[in-house]
């Protein structure tokens, strides 16, 4: 298939060959046949930046690439296409998808890597590995990419390609009364922060400064709620005025925002963070702890590991946001759990 024209991946070629170990928790391809690997672009990203920025970034991946794997190419076209083409892809036996754009495009290509509450396998026969995650930064936030240190930079994203080390990696999964199991790999969070990402995605259009505007927008009408928490199926316990709730399966959101700083990937834990009576001014005081991740050290703020959370709204009346990933997921109540090494992802 030729890179480059915008070309949906409708099935890709069979894939023959063995994976070699490289240590006990890491994997690299075997250079005795070629990888395939599926770029899953968003091109409207950023708006329009990702797509203009992919254009520019082909050749030199072509270059790079092209002589170890068979590069398939394929475009979004709307929400929720990205896990369509993961499934596909991971059922055709790829070696490897990987999100090209910003959390959000991450965040739904995870989920692809899901189906009915279940990882999506291969169908094809001969295949001895599993499909790993990549990722190629380019888009509005890349906050996953900051808890590995790695730059919001494509080049050295596609040495990383290259190199094709693996290693397991925790995900989240959260479940409601009335919905499908839903997936997030950075940070799900509950009631100001997330009705805060519910307006920013409005305005995306601004960069970062959306995640501001998102916040001053979320504060008007805002009132601290009391809730029923439950960590790791124990008992239920009120929790009074919480301002905000965080889930961490890595350390940072909102453009920067290192929320979770105890959160790690590899550790088979989720971070629980719990802004307890904050008033406006509180954020705007401590804002620079919420950056650097200093701030668990500040009144009214807790955090613990668990294995999962539940949570309910006392008042019965609804409304309290919850999104992962940036992405709007309804509204309580939730139960979040960690799938521990759910995904193989490229690092």
């Amino acid at each position: 298939m030729a890179l480059g024209g915008g070309i949906y991946i409708a099935r890709t070629m069979p894939f023959r060959s063995e994976l070699q170990p490289v240590a006990p928790d890491h994997i690299g391809f075997s250079s005795s046949r070629q990888r395939d690997l599926v770029f899953v672009v968003n091109p409207l990203g950023a708006n329009g930046r990702t797509g203009n920025e992919w254009r520019k970034l082909v050749p030199h991946l072509r270059s790079r690439l092209g002589k170890e794997c068979n590069i398939c190419e394929s475009l979004t076209s709307g929400p929720c296409h990205a896990i369509d083409i993961t499934r596909e892809a991971i059922r055709e036996g790829a070696d490897a998808v990987i999100a090209v754009g910003g959390d959000g495009t991450l965040h739904e290509v995870v989920n692809g890597f899901f189906w009915a509450g279940k990882p999506v396998v291969s169908q094809v026969k001969e295949s001895t590995y599993s499909t790993a995650l990549g990722l190629i930064p380019l888009g509005t936030g890349s906050d996953f990419s900051r808890t590995f240190g790695w730059k919001n930079d494509p080049y050295e994203a596609i040495e990383r390609v290259a190199r094709g080390l693996r290693s397991r990696i925790d995900v989240g999964v959260i479940t409601g009364e009335s919905c499908d199991d839903h997936y997030f790999i950075n940070v799900a969070d509950i009631h100001l922060s997330a009705k805060a990402g519910f307006y920013a995605s409005r305005y995306k259009r601004f960069g970062n400064l959306c995640y501001v505007i998102g916040a001053l927008q979320a504060f008007i009408g805002h009132q601290n709620q009391d809730l029923r928490i439950r960590f790791n199926d124990g008992p239920w316990e009120t929790w009074p005025q919480v301002t905000a709730l965080c889930i961490g399966n890595a350390k940072y959101f909102g453009g920067g925002m290192k929320i979770t700083p105890n959160a790690d990937p590899f550790s088979r834990y989720l971070e629980v963070v719990i802004l307890q009576n904050f008033k406006w001014y509180d954020f705007v005081l401590k804002l620079h702890k919420l950056y650097n991740g200093t701030h668990l050290s500040v009144k009214n703020v807790s955090d613990r590991s668990v294995l999962s959370i539940e949570v309910e709204d006392i008042s019965g009346k609804g409304g309290i946001y919850i999104q992962s990933d940036g992405e709007h997921l309804g509204f309580l109540p939730k139960k979040i759990s960690v799938l521990p090494a759910a995904i193989e992802m490229i690092v």
